[in-house]
């Protein structure tokens, strides 16, 4: 088990806009020297609170692009894209930044972290760039999550001296640090050994039972036995979506209780 979150001034996930992701008819294109590519093409997608997702597909389905979109790292070609309340194509390159650090947890299969920082200032960081939380508080703040994450142990070492998995941990809590109700994951066990990834998702599913979202994108088999639903893409369209029942229908039982 990992440790509860450490209180936040701010919105509780559990009271973000359902849903918290919603697209539309929404398509992405790139021009190729060889022509136009079309990543994604006609995706509809809702997520609300607390899911626990998995998009899977071969390589040049679409779930990295499906990934950037979501989060406003890329733009569609057409279509809508709600996230977190925000509008996110009509975002402005500074706007989209700033409603990023705030809304949105990233992970990645390598990890990000910033060698030359060590663990505890790297999941400080997030905090000083969206301004968030007085400055007194962001070293504990980042401590606790360290804690939670169970690295608390490993918070004055610079990332190389960490292994695979703890430096994994140290990225998950720099993705908490401002407290977003959405994580998104981009093969974050990719980089792992089993016992590993099994730990890593592990967090994403105590962390969608405490109200966060957690899209993750995923080549991993075992994962999806993980999640409470996983998404299917096939040359940049959604062919299933499937979900454990017996789950959804515990999650909004729970939502209702909440």
């Amino acid at each position: 088990m990992i440790a509860a979150l450490p209180p936040s001034p701010r919105q509780s996930p559990a009271t973000a806009p359902t849903p918290l992701i919603a697209l539309r008819s929404v398509g992405k294109s790139y021009e190729l020297p060889s022509g136009s590519f079309r990543a994604l093409d006609g995706v509809d997608l809702t997520t609300t609170s607390g899911e626990y997702v998995a998009i899977v597909g071969k390589s040049g389905s679409g779930k990295s692009t499906l990934l950037n979109l979501i989060a406003g790292i890329d733009r569609p070609t057409e279509g809508a894209i709600v996230v977190a309340g925000a509008n996110v194509a009509a975002l402005d390159e500074s706007s989209s930044a700033t409603w990023r650090g705030r809304a949105i947890g990233l992970v990645f299969q390598f990890f990000q972290l910033l060698p030359t920082l060590t663990a505890l200032d790297n999941v400080m960081l997030p905090m000083d760039f969206a301004g968030l939380y007085r400055p007194a508080e962001r070293r504990s703040r980042a401590l606790g999550l360290l804690e939670r994450m169970g690295v608390a142990d490993q918070a004055n070492k610079l990332p190389a001296a960490l292994s695979g998995g703890q430096q994994q941990r140290v990225a998950i809590a720099r993705a908490l640090a401002n407290d977003p109700p959405l994580l998104l994951a981009d093969e974050p066990t990719g980089n792992l050994d089993s016992q590993t990834a099994e730990m890593i998702l592990a967090i994403f599913r105590e962390l969608a039972d405490d109200g966060k979202t957690v899209v993750m994108v995923t080549h991993e088999r075992d994962a999806r036995s993980a999640v409470d639903r996983t998404i299917t893409l096939h040359d940049g369209r959604i062919v299933a979506d499937t979900a454990d029942p017996s789950l959804r229908s515990f999650r909004e039982a729970q939502a209702s209780r909440g």
